[in-house]
């Protein structure tokens, strides 16, 4: 466990900071040092790993403070570059890289290993990390109106359907990187995006941490040898967020207000997860199990086209910050969950009854997202006067 909690206490760090400075600086910069640090602190990790225990858990806390700019940037990036009926589908596309990602590096790894070395898949992720920020400032711009490479009409397109056409960026340039963190915490919509973020950062991290300890401590799974465990869910996740994006995004262009399309992915987002965990729990083999973990996380990715595009539409001047606000609370959230599981364990004696306790959570946190969150733009902009 303080392998992966040095990975968030890094995490914990770095999105507020990095979300303000997406929003000041725009995502393409932001976004590649941020690739560069976490390359470099994969690249490093063998070498952390022969020195001492110290030099490791400093590389993993280095690789979550660089990715913690990485979800921020995305949201930022959306929101300058989409029209609100195209946002699902380019965060589920995004989000779906993250996944397929993951998926890819834990069949490729124990390739490379076998190849060259334990320390292969370091050096060889590290190293291509260091290639894509090549290409990515070479192709890529924070908006569309600095791109060289964009046509007049994809140019006339975006602008065009978007709802607010160059406020984003202009406001971009003007306003300080501290961001009004007062006003932005006094508005309900907000705290529905932290509460959001926290609650699926829980039960990501609670899956991804526990569930190889959980069957194999009940059903007697050895996870070394099941494929289906490392990937499929990711692969599951990637294709099923990218359908409700399409989903999402085809509510919007026929008719339903943005703020009933958000609540319903996120309730799809929650409660699916909630009824699933608590089929997971009662679940008397493997291979059901196994089915009701799947749709878990399948059914978590309709997050995606909930909070996560919501960060865009209630402030897109701030949806970086914002996203990095609700990513600290996630990670927060991640750590007590993660490290809670084994007191919670420990104390009742009941691993079925943690999953019982966030199913309860996820259904709570559905609710409050439910009660509070809004598709329509919110006035921040009160405390930008008075600090002027």
């Amino acid at each position: 466990m303080i392998f992966t909690s040095s990975f968030l206490w890094g995490y914990f760090v770095s999105p507020i900071a990095g979300g303000a400075l997406v929003d000041h600086h725009g995502g393409k910069m932001v976004m590649a040092w941020g690739v560069a640090l976490w390359s470099l602190a994969t690249f490093l990790t063998p070498w952390a790993a022969e020195t001492s225990l110290w030099a490791l858990l400093a590389m993993r806390a280095l690789l979550g403070i660089a990715e913690g700019v990485a979800l921020p940037c995305m949201n930022n990036m959306v929101a300058r570059w989409f029209p609100p009926t195209e946002r699902a589908r380019a965060v589920g596309i995004a989000m779906a890289g993250f996944q397929l990602g993951s998926a890819i590096g834990l069949m490729l790894s124990p390739i490379l290993m076998s190849q060259a070395g334990i320390f292969g898949p370091f050096v060889i992720f590290g190293l291509s990390g260091f290639l894509w920020v090549l290409v990515w400032l070479s192709a890529i711009s924070s908006t569309p109106d600095r791109n060289l490479q964009i046509s007049k009409y994809e140019m006339e397109y975006v602008m065009n359907k978007r709802q607010q056409p160059l406020m984003v960026e202009n406001a971009s340039r003007t306003t300080t990187v501290i961001p009004p963190f007062k006003r932005l915490l006094s508005k309900m919509p907000t705290w529905s995006l932290i509460v959001a973020n926290a609650m699926h950062s829980w039960g990501f991290f609670v899956i991804l941490s526990w569930m190889p300890i959980y069957f194999n401590s009940v059903y007697h799974v050895d996870l070394r040898q099941a494929a289906w465990f490392s990937a499929v869910p990711w692969c599951v996740m990637a294709l099923m967020g990218y359908f409700g994006g399409l989903w999402s995004d085809g509510l919007i262009r026929s008719g339903t207000t943005i703020t009933l399309t958000r609540k319903i992915m996120q309730s799809i987002g929650f409660i699916g997860p909630g009824i699933a965990l608590i089929g997971l729990a009662s679940a008397k083999s493997a291979s059901i199990a196994s089915a009701w973990l799947t749709l878990a996380v399948g059914l978590k990715s309709f997050s995606h086209s909930g909070f996560l595009v919501n960060l865009q539409e209630i402030a897109p001047q701030y949806s970086g910050v914002l996203h990095g606000m609700s990513n600290t609370a996630g990670t927060l959230a991640a750590i007590v969950g993660t490290v809670g599981v084994g007191f919670f364990v420990e104390i009742v004696g009941s691993f079925q009854g943690f999953l019982l306790l966030t199913s309860f959570l996820y259904f709570m946190a559905a609710l409050f997202y439910i009660l509070f969150s809004t598709g329509n733009r919110v006035n921040f902009e009160e405390t930008d006067k008075c600090m002027l």
